[in-house]
């Protein structure tokens, strides 16, 4: 399976890289076999509505673990019926319930700040040389690694948690396919108790030793 064949179909279809990777993997490289495996998922009908408004939805408010993590989370779909659907308004509980309990950094890899990627880069690219790997094979291999760094932090490429055969964007476009409206999570944010405080207390008790000593 080459990057050719995978943009070639993403092209025809207008699904996911990582769908399009997935359908040629499932049917063995055959392009038509491809699309007609998307098709019956709901992928490719799912990825034409993609283009189309959505500017009604729902913002949804999801507290978990006794009160010590708050999601909120935008969800988007064409009209105001579709908002009121049973089946949306059970994928916007679900996404909201996701980013809870798997803490999603990013709504997806193009949000990912240039910087935080270099920084992973490095990282990895340490990681490769300190386990003596060929150098005709690091670069793949940093950005293989780099590929589950998106998956653990970005919530579009997340495995959903209560079906890990699935990603969140999989989950989103099943919707698509079953309410027959363009449907996208715009933007979400979670809460957790403390979250960031024992940082605070330390940049604080730094910033004071600092001070002193220039006493």
């Amino acid at each position: 399976m080459s990057t050719d064949m995978i943009k070639s179909l993403r092209e025809r279809t207008g699904a996911g890289m990582l769908d399009c990777k997935k359908a040629l993997s499932e049917s063995g490289g055959d392009i038509e076999k491809a699309i007609d495996w998307l098709r019956a998922k709901g992928i490719a009908s799912a990825a034409k509505k993609a283009t189309r408004a959505a500017t009604e939805g729902s913002v949804h408010a999801y507290i978990h673990a006794g009160g010590r993590v708050g999601v909120l989370v935008e969800v988007n779909c064409e009209t105001d019926f579709a908002a009121m659907n049973s089946e949306f308004q059970g994928l916007v509980r679900d996404v909201a319930m996701h980013i809870a309990a798997a803490s999603p950094r990013w709504l997806a890899r193009e949000d990912v700040p240039a910087s935080e990627i270099e920084r992973e880069r490095e990282i990895q690219t340490q990681r490769v040389i300190e386990e003596g790997k060929p150098a005709a094979v690091a670069a793949r291999i940093v950005d293989g690694r780099l590929g589950k760094f998106y998956e653990d932090y970005c919530l579009l490429e997340q495995k959903f948690v209560k079906d890990d055969s699935l990603t969140i964007e999989g989950v989103v476009k099943a919707a698509i396919a079953k309410i027959g409206e363009n449907i996208r999570v715009r933007r979400f944010v979670r809460f957790e108790l403390g979250e960031g405080l024992e940082k605070k207390a330390n940049d604080f008790a730094a910033e004071v030793a600092a001070q002193a000593g220039m006493n």
